[in-house]
Protein backbone atom coordinates (compact mmCIF):
# COMPACT_ATOMS: atom_id res chain seq x y z
CA UNK A 1 0.00 0.00 0.00
CA UNK A 2 2.01 3.63 -1.35
CA UNK A 3 0.47 5.99 1.07
CA UNK A 4 2.33 9.62 1.09
CA UNK A 5 3.66 11.24 3.85
CA UNK A 6 3.76 14.62 2.64
CA UNK A 7 1.41 16.09 4.98
CA UNK A 8 2.74 15.64 7.98
CA UNK A 9 3.46 18.47 10.28
CA UNK A 10 0.23 20.57 8.02
CA UNK A 11 -1.91 22.41 10.62
CA UNK A 12 -4.98 23.49 9.12
CA UNK A 13 -7.29 26.60 9.73
CA UNK A 14 -8.39 26.76 13.52
CA UNK A 15 -12.15 26.04 14.14
CA UNK A 16 -14.26 28.41 16.47
CA UNK A 17 -17.23 26.53 18.38
CA UNK A 18 -19.30 28.33 20.95
CA UNK A 19 -20.77 25.88 24.16
CA UNK A 20 -24.02 26.37 24.33
CA UNK A 21 -25.73 25.23 27.71
CA UNK A 22 -28.41 23.40 25.81
CA UNK A 23 -25.46 21.10 23.80
CA UNK A 24 -23.79 20.54 27.47
CA UNK A 25 -26.91 19.66 28.61
CA UNK A 26 -27.81 17.15 25.62
CA UNK A 27 -24.15 15.29 25.84
CA UNK A 28 -24.93 15.10 29.47
CA UNK A 29 -27.87 13.17 29.42
CA UNK A 30 -26.77 11.26 26.30
CA UNK A 31 -23.70 9.65 28.05
CA UNK A 32 -25.79 9.13 31.07
CA UNK A 33 -23.73 11.99 33.02
CA UNK A 34 -25.96 13.33 35.88
CA UNK A 35 -23.89 15.30 37.97
CA UNK A 36 -25.74 18.32 38.54
CA UNK A 37 -22.71 20.47 37.31
CA UNK A 38 -23.20 19.20 33.66
CA UNK A 39 -27.32 19.92 33.94
CA UNK A 40 -28.19 22.14 36.15
CA UNK A 41 -27.14 25.53 36.10
CA UNK A 42 -27.70 26.85 39.64
CA UNK A 43 -25.81 24.10 41.01
CA UNK A 44 -22.97 25.10 39.04
CA UNK A 45 -23.22 28.24 39.76
CA UNK A 46 -23.53 27.32 43.57
CA UNK A 47 -20.07 25.63 42.71
CA UNK A 48 -18.37 28.59 41.51
CA UNK A 49 -18.72 28.21 37.82
CA UNK A 50 -20.70 31.07 35.94
CA UNK A 51 -22.98 28.01 33.80
CA UNK A 52 -23.54 24.38 33.09
CA UNK A 53 -19.96 22.38 33.19
CA UNK A 54 -19.06 20.47 29.94
CA UNK A 55 -18.43 16.63 30.73
CA UNK A 56 -14.66 16.41 29.70
CA UNK A 57 -15.54 13.83 26.97
CA UNK A 58 -17.53 16.92 25.19
CA UNK A 59 -14.06 17.67 23.54
CA UNK A 60 -15.47 15.26 20.87
CA UNK A 61 -18.09 17.90 20.06
CA UNK A 62 -15.89 20.74 19.94
CA UNK A 63 -12.80 18.93 17.83
CA UNK A 64 -14.97 17.57 15.61
CA UNK A 65 -15.42 20.45 13.75
CA UNK A 66 -11.87 20.64 13.39
CA UNK A 67 -11.47 16.89 12.97
CA UNK A 68 -13.21 16.69 9.70
CA UNK A 69 -11.00 19.43 7.08
CA UNK A 70 -7.78 17.20 8.40
CA UNK A 71 -9.85 13.85 7.74
CA UNK A 72 -11.26 14.76 4.21
CA UNK A 73 -7.98 16.13 3.22
CA UNK A 74 -6.90 14.65 -0.03
CA UNK A 75 -3.26 15.59 0.83
CA UNK A 76 -3.35 13.18 3.70
CA UNK A 77 -5.71 10.48 1.76
CA UNK A 78 -7.31 8.60 4.23
CA UNK A 79 -9.12 5.38 2.19
CA UNK A 80 -12.56 6.24 4.00
CA UNK A 81 -14.33 2.33 3.60
CA UNK A 82 -11.10 0.80 5.32
CA UNK A 83 -10.91 3.17 8.10
CA UNK A 84 -10.77 2.02 11.37
CA UNK A 85 -10.36 3.88 14.77
CA UNK A 86 -7.59 3.01 16.78
CA UNK A 87 -7.43 5.39 19.69
CA UNK A 88 -7.83 8.28 21.40
CA UNK A 89 -6.08 10.04 24.25
CA UNK A 90 -7.10 13.79 25.88
CA UNK A 91 -5.02 15.37 28.36
CA UNK A 92 -7.32 18.58 29.57
CA UNK A 93 -6.63 21.75 31.16
CA UNK A 94 -9.57 24.48 32.81
CA UNK A 95 -13.25 22.93 32.75
CA UNK A 96 -15.23 24.28 29.46
CA UNK A 97 -18.70 25.96 30.83
CA UNK A 98 -21.38 26.90 28.61
CA UNK A 99 -20.39 30.62 27.15
CA UNK A 100 -16.92 29.79 26.02
CA UNK A 101 -15.89 29.89 22.90
CA UNK A 102 -13.33 27.16 22.20
CA UNK A 103 -10.69 27.41 19.08
CA UNK A 104 -9.10 24.02 18.08
CA UNK A 105 -6.22 23.68 15.72
CA UNK A 106 -5.59 20.54 14.12
CA UNK A 107 -2.20 19.15 12.75
CA UNK A 108 -1.10 16.07 11.25
CA UNK A 109 1.35 14.41 13.39
CA UNK A 110 2.23 11.35 11.43
CA UNK A 111 1.58 8.70 8.38
CA UNK A 112 3.38 5.80 8.39
CA UNK A 113 3.06 2.29 6.81
CA UNK A 114 3.14 -1.01 8.50
CA UNK A 115 2.45 -3.56 6.23
CA UNK A 116 -0.44 -3.70 4.07
CA UNK A 117 -1.63 -1.13 6.76
CA UNK A 118 -1.48 3.04 6.71
CA UNK A 119 -1.36 4.62 10.54
CA UNK A 120 -2.52 8.22 10.75
CA UNK A 121 -2.10 10.38 14.03
CA UNK A 122 -3.99 14.14 14.70
CA UNK A 123 -3.20 16.20 16.95
CA UNK A 124 -6.20 18.68 18.59
CA UNK A 125 -4.88 21.85 20.48
CA UNK A 126 -8.58 23.54 21.69
CA UNK A 127 -7.87 27.41 23.99
CA UNK A 128 -10.87 28.81 25.44
CA UNK A 129 -11.68 32.50 24.66
CA UNK A 130 -9.23 33.57 27.31
CA UNK A 131 -5.99 31.27 25.62
CA UNK A 132 -5.87 28.75 28.09
CA UNK A 133 -5.60 25.13 26.88
CA UNK A 134 -8.61 23.50 27.52
CA UNK A 135 -7.72 20.03 25.72
CA UNK A 136 -5.12 18.01 23.71
CA UNK A 137 -6.12 15.78 21.78
CA UNK A 138 -4.57 12.55 19.86
CA UNK A 139 -6.53 10.92 17.11
CA UNK A 140 -5.09 7.53 15.76
CA UNK A 141 -6.27 5.59 12.40
CA UNK A 142 -5.72 2.74 10.98
CA UNK A 143 -6.39 2.39 7.32
CA UNK A 144 -6.53 -1.71 6.12
CA UNK A 145 -4.50 -2.33 2.62
CA UNK A 146 -6.06 -3.35 -0.04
Amino acid sequence: MAISTAAIGKTYEPSVYAVGREKVREYAVAVGEDNPLHIDVEAARAAGYRDVVAPPMFCVVYCGVALGPAMFDPEVGIDFPKLLHSAQEFRWGPLVVAGDEIETTMTVKDISARGAMGFYTFESVSKNHDGDTVCVGTWSNIVRGA
